[in-house]
């Protein structure tokens, strides 16, 4: 990539069809203002899972970051035309300025290098503080017209380190996905467990 570092302990998952719930949730999760900013326009919660319901896996692709609760904390959804690939971020507050959402880019930048994608692109309001940040970091080529911005980086083609990578962070995706889900189901149990010896109360 460019300059900007990511922080390793970030483990960004590839998302799939099983994610949908999830990714309803981060989106819902996001306030108006921020809505206004990711979208363009503050949407409504219909339109949200509209735009959810379009996104498709087979053609695009789309990131997340998940804490211990497999909540995701940060979304990139990555699409794919005309030889180019546009990307979106997002971040739950609280949780931004921590490299979450250049941890998103740099997959996707490695993800869009193995699509044979030209450039990786993103539109952004200019007052976007979080994405205009994000896209100075990473070196990319800014145009401004009338509040609205254009980043764009050229992409350099695939090669056996960018496929390797890719597959390579993928596992140690599922891997921790995995022991997240051993953690929450255990919690669960520990949970209900619990909550059954306090309703069944002492013997007689």
């Amino acid at each position: 990539m460019t300059s900007g570092r990511v922080n390793p302990k970030i483990i960004v998952s590839e998302l799939s069809r099983r994610n949908l719930g999830a990714l309803e949730k981060h989106f819902l999760l996001l306030g108006v203002e921020d809505r206004r900013l990711r979208f363009g326009n503050a949407l409504g919660d219909s339109a949200v899972l509209a735009y959810i319901s379009r996104i498709d896996l087979d053609h695009d692709a789309a990131f997340g970051v998940f804490d211990d609760d497999l909540q995701l904390l940060g979304v990139a959804h990555l699409a794919r035309g005309n030889g180019n690939a546009e990307l979106g971020v997002s971040v739950l507050p609280g949780h931004r300025g921590l490299g979450i959402g250049g941890a998103l880019l740099a997959r996707a930048h490695t993800h869009a290098r193995n699509w044979g994608a030209r450039a990786l692109f993103m539109h952004c309001l200019t007052e976007n503080a979080a994405m205009m940040h994000l896209a100075r970091k990473q070196g990319m080529d800014i145009s401004a017209v009338s509040g609205e911005a254009d980043a764009w980086l050229n992409l350099p083609p695939a090669d056996a380190s960018s496929h390797f990578g890719a597959v390579l962070d993928q596992r140690v995706a599922l891997f921790d996905h995995a022991m997240k889900t051993q953690l929450v189901n255990a919690r669960r149990f520990a949970g209900a467990f619990a909550a059954g010896m306090k309703s069944a109360g002492p013997e007689r």
